[in-house]
């Protein structure tokens, strides 16, 4: 499929994903550390648990770089609990800390101001953060223009034969990269509004009749 095509059918997915869900103004997080402590816990868990997570921590105070990184692992892991796979998170969230200070002095700024490629190279060395994680901090709380590709991006896609049921991250990453203008707000609104009907309608066993995009069968031809 040629690329001019390949953008005009991502360009009618999102305007059929818009006009049926609306702006699903992610991410949500009153300040850019809470979005990447998200990103790092909502990992094979929903977002409600790892709310509740961040909820507790906020309300003592404790949601900053400084205090989770002087917190002992015991202590983190309970206050946590909620998110699920809590040693493991612990560690990773660790892991994130021991990075940002070393690498950007607990400056947000200063991390934002780095080269997208090089972040991105950079944070896929941090151990427990994957290219996912990466991207999802990258787009939703540094405000970088990468695209986050997760399983339900897969599965609209694939079923919609616009990317092939094999292809890898970075393939399905680049199907947006190359084919759509490289906008911070584009991309956060496009990934939500998959994210949306991925899991009200595109499931594993599908609820196509009732799904928006149900008469936008593309042929693939």
């Amino acid at each position: 499929m040629a690329g001019a095509r390949r953008g005009e059918l991502l360009r009618e997915l999102y305007q059929k994903l818009w006009e049926a869900f609306g702006p699903q103004g992610w991410w949500p997080g009153e300040t850019p550390f809470e979005v990447i402590m998200g990103a790092i816990l909502t990992q094979n868990t929903n977002w409600r648990n790892v709310a509740q997570a961040l909820a507790g921590l906020k309300a003592d105070g404790l949601l900053n770089p400084r205090d989770l990184r002087e917190m002992p692992e015991e202590e983190l892991a309970q206050r946590i609990r909620p998110a699920g796979y809590f040693n493991i998170k612990t560690r990773r969230i660790k892991n994130f800390l021991e990075f940002f200070a070393q690498r950007f002095h607990d400056s947000l700024e200063e991390m934002a101001g780095e080269d997208l490629g090089l972040l991105r190279a950079d944070l896929l060395t941090v151990k427990g953060i994957g290219p996912e994680t990466a991207d999802s901090i990258l787009l939703y709380a540094l405000h970088r223009p990468t695209f986050v590709v997760d399983a339900y991006t897969h599965r609209v896609l694939s079923r919609h034969h616009l990317a092939p049921e094999d292809c890898s991250y970075d393939e399905l990453q680049n199907l947006f990269l190359e084919n759509l203008p490289r906008e911070v707000p584009l991309y956060q609104e496009f990934h939500a509004l998959l994210v949306r009907v991925g899991k009200e309608f595109c499931r594993p066993r599908p609820r196509c009749p009732a799904c928006p995009l149900h008469e936008w069968l593309i042929s693939g031809k």
